[in-house]
């Protein structure tokens, strides 16, 4: 979803008298507070209800009589509400079930090592007709008490770290990231960022390190005050996971740790001061899938272990 904000900034360019709305899953909705480009943010309540909630986001948007609606996803529920949304234009990729009733079609395409397609390119790939072929870059937009209320964390230099990940393929263990923070300068601030559900990942790296040098802000700011503060750090350590997009979004440095996806699926850091942390060695077992296991497929984890603390400490230079 915070990819598909650099289609908000591109149109606008291009039409800027144009309203545009976005249509986002319930509980995200608050990632797009303040933004200066959209008219209304509808959101479809997916966790209760779901088929009957469906019924009344199409409604809703079919109320809307939209000149476009543009799908950036591949699943069947958006297809479904692309295909029946009345929109006199309706565009999306061809993977989607539901394309074979778009009005426009386009190819999805996933890159592979040597051949990189971010996401944000092959969004733009839907808008390319009426605007250009050169993506913008996404953008989130923190208020003024966001970025007001952050300001106290950040009196002296520190680096961020975003140690969780929704699939435990994607995470860098725990072990991994102490092994690392023990060997920063003991003069080093560190904020752990997370939901609240991260906080017991953040405790068990924080017992680790000696010197109340970690503070955790898991579960103590909001989507976009962590974004706001990720803009003040020296350095944001993350996973191929939502903190990576949040950095791209504010163009903060950030370094993106993969262990069993690549940034060739076209997930990767768009920030001006970037870096991609990933096994040095080729593995036979790697990339395992396009987004991640509940455990390792092979048992040994090795795309994550093998990782050495002189990566990311290279990252601080």
């Amino acid at each position: 979803m915070v990819l598909a904000t650099a289609l908000a900034e591109k149109i606008h360019d291009y039409l800027p008298q144009a309203k545009i709305d976005f249509l986002v899953r319930k509980g995200n909705e608050s990632l797009l507070d303040n933004h200066p480009y959209l008219n209304e943010v509808l959101t479809w309540n997916k966790k209760k209800h779901k088929q009957r909630n469906l019924l009344k986001t199409l409604s809703a948007i079919r109320s809307k009589e939209y000149d476009k609606v543009i799908n950036v996803q591949r699943f069947a529920a958006t297809g479904f509400l692309t295909a029946f949304s009345g929109a006199a234009e309706k565009i999306g990729f061809d993977k989607n079930p539901f394309s074979f009733l778009f009005n426009k079609k386009i190819k999805h395409i996933i890159g592979e090592p040597g051949q990189l397609i971010h996401e944000t390119d092959r969004n733009q790939s839907l808008i390319r007709d009426f605007t250009d072929s050169k993506a913008a870059r996404p953008r989130l937009y923190p208020s003024h008490a966001d970025i007001e209320f952050v300001k106290p964390f950040a009196t002296r230099p520190f680096i961020t770290i975003s140690p969780a990940s929704v699939w435990f393929t994607k995470q860098y263990p725990a072990e991994k990231w102490i092994s690392f923070l023990k060997e920063l300068a003991s003069e080093q601030k560190i904020m752990l960022l997370g939901a609240p559900s991260d906080i017991p990942l953040c405790e068990r790296i924080a017992a680790e390190i000696p010197g109340g040098r970690i503070q955790i802000l898991a579960g103590k700011l909001s989507f976009l005050q962590s974004a706001a503060l990720m803009k003040e750090a020296r350095m944001n350590y993350v996973n191929d996971s939502a903190p990576l997009h949040f950095a791209s979004a504010m163009n903060a440095p950030v370094t993106a740790v993969y262990c069993s996806t690549i940034p060739a699926f076209g997930f990767g850091p768009l920030s001006d001061k970037s870096r991609i942390v990933e096994v040095l060695e080729p593995l036979s077992c790697r990339p395992c899938g396009l987004h991640g296991y509940k455990s390792c497929p092979l048992g040994h984890f090795k795309c994550a272990h093998e990782i050495q603390d002189v990566q990311l400490l290279r990252c601080l230079d």
